[in-house]
């Protein structure tokens, strides 16, 4: 599954991990070069990945609640689609970022900014 990525900004694919290390349904927290993300496996198939920190509070949203495409933020119970990004419900004003996601074999890949080393 790829998720909506800038098409004008240069970017790299980063191995994050392996399939196995995510159950379907399950969620995982990788720091990459000091970026945390929260890589999702979603319960009809396919992997997302977010910013692991929510917009509206420094909380991890790995730390909450994730069922049906969606990460509740356990500090304030702001929820996102992880497909998406898009904030949900209060107390959220500002969306999630989102990476684009590659499986290749058994192993996840995530297209960070060139920006990013």
């Amino acid at each position: 599954m790829t998720n909506k990525t800038d098409p004008n900004c240069p970017q790299r694919w980063v191995r994050v991990a392996e399939v196995a290390d995510v159950p379907e349904g399950e969620m995982l927290p990788v720091t990459i070069e000091g970026k945390k993300l929260a890589l999702y496996h979603l319960e009809e198939g396919g992997f997302c990945a977010t910013a692991n920190v929510c917009t509206h509070e420094f909380a991890l949203l790995t730390d909450g609640w994730f069922e049906g495409g969606e990460i509740e933020c356990p500090l304030h119970a702001g929820r996102f689609d992880v497909r998406t990004g898009k904030g949900l419900c209060a107390p959220i004003e500002k969306d999630l970022p989102v990476y684009a996601v590659e499986v290749r074999e058994d192993e996840i890949f995530v297209a960070l900014p060139e920006s990013a080393t």
